[in-house]
């Protein structure tokens, strides 16, 4: 049986040239690729979305 996470989900993404552009140069400055680029900023936007929840709700408590 599989665990949810090691499984990832597929999608289509239409990115306009220019963007995709900067995102290949970002990824080849890094040694990743686009895919892997696109995955790391999308997982660095969800923990810091998930910090400033955290601290909302410490500041809510204070």
């Amino acid at each position: 049986m599989e665990d949810k996470d090691t499984k990832k989900k597929q999608l289509l993404l239409r990115l306009s040239p220019s963007l995709w552009k900067e995102l290949a140069a970002w990824a080849a400055d890094e040694f990743r690729s686009i895919n892997g680029q696109i995955e790391y900023l999308l997982n660095e936007c969800v923990k810091q979305r998930r910090k400033s929840k955290e601290k909302g709700k410490e500041q809510d408590h204070t």
